[in-house]
């Protein structure tokens, strides 16, 4: 008997916004059902109500109450709020809000319990999700919160496209305090989870990772501000100390825009729009928003909500494509790496204290 298909759990969204548009054109693609067995955490209703206005074909949705009993071959859902929550396109509102936090809950618990293997998340208003049952400022806390890190560690915010990884080490914070968010810890931290996921998560031996300067032009030896003197600089040598290639730290201003990023298999970001607003304008549309440093896989698109063209029929749903393969790859590469590193080899050395030379195997 064959094993069941990977199972990836989509959560809708913002019902407002543009999330059920791009999966459904996603996954009106039949072709995809080889690849994975989708489980879309939302509402019959709503998506039927997005197909009528989007004026799209019928895509067949088989509606189940449990995860665990999706069906391959088909475009499973899961009903996870009331036939009375309104949808109004394009407009910020607290049904929104609760309509999108349900469904993430419910994906994470089936997450937690193995009824899925990956989870793909469509955007969310940070601002109507929030709420006293979800105080955290984005997904990445979140999953974070709910679900554990690895080692101890925390989790990591990567942009991944198929030619650029970009890391952050400060992720939704207000731009006033990320100057005293960046310590040598904390960017030493964030290079071995980058490193780690590099090898484990996207199958690069030995990366090349590229660190960026907080201050403008690296702060020009202390005269611009003294955090790669201080935090950044120190945590390079350190992680190079622990075997991490790590290099920098680079101006940020001409880093991408010269095209240095091809040399190096990821660039850790001090802060989001660092990071972001580079990676958005070479990757928009095929990038990938993925969590490292979790113990379960989880992607979004790298775009927002789209009030703007919400319900228009105008959102590309490539990232969201992009989105689904991405947390299909790293879920196998993981897979391979774990069984390639579940036996290792027990040291060998010679026990010169007796008067033979014994191999010890133990």
């Amino acid at each position: 008997m064959s094993e069941r298909l990977i199972r990836v759990g989509i959560t809708h969204g913002d019902i407002n916004g543009i999330g059920y548009e791009v999966i459904l054109k996603t996954l009106d693609d039949t072709r995809i059902l080889e690849m994975c067995t989708p489980v879309v955490y939302g509402s019959a209703k709503i998506a039927a109500f997005y197909r009528k206005t989007l004026g799209m074909q019928p895509v067949q949705l088989t509606q189940t109450a449990d995860a665990a009993d999706a069906r391959d071959g088909a475009v499973n859902i899961i009903n996870v709020v009331g036939e009375d929550c309104k949808v109004e396109p394009g407009q910020e509102t607290a049904t929104a809000g609760e309509a999108a936090r349900a469904a993430l809950e419910r994906a994470v618990a089936d997450l937690r319990e193995g009824h899925i293997d990956v989870l793909v998340t469509a955007p969310i208003n940070k601002h109507n999700v929030h709420s006293a049952e979800f105080a955290f400022p984005g997904h990445t806390e979140y999953l974070e919160a709910s679900l554990g890190c690895d080692n101890g560690s925390r989790a990591l915010m990567v942009l991944c496209s198929d030619d650029m990884r970009v890391a952050l080490v400060t992720t939704h914070l207000p731009i006033n305090q990320v100057p005293q968010a960046i310590t040598r810890e904390a960017v030493l931290e964030k290079l071995r989870v980058f490193n780690r996921s590099l090898v484990r998560d996207f199958g690069v031996h030995a990366p090349r990772i590229a660190v960026l300067s907080l201050n403008p032009h690296a702060g020009e030896g202390g005269l611009l501000g003294t955090e790669e003197q201080e935090a950044i600089s120190p945590a390079i040598e350190d992680a190079r100390g622990a075997k991490i290639l790590a290099f920098g730290p680079y101006a940020a201003d001409g880093f991408f825009g010269s095209g240095l990023y091809h040399r190096f298999d990821g660039v850790l970001a001090m802060y989001h729009d660092q990071g972001l607003a580079p990676f958005k304008a070479l990757a928009m549309e095929a990038g990938v928003n993925f969590t490292a440093g979790l113990p379960y896989v989880r992607t979004s698109p790298d775009h927002g909500t789209g009030y703007d063209i919400a319900g228009k029929g105008e959102a590309s749903e490539q990232s969201m494509r992009s989105a689904i393969f991405t947390a299909i790859d790293i879920y196998r590469n993981r897979l391979r790496e774990d069984e390639a590193t579940a036996h290792p080899l027990r040291r060998q050395y010679f026990n010169k204290g007796n008067d033979n030379v014994v191999l010890d195997l133990s």
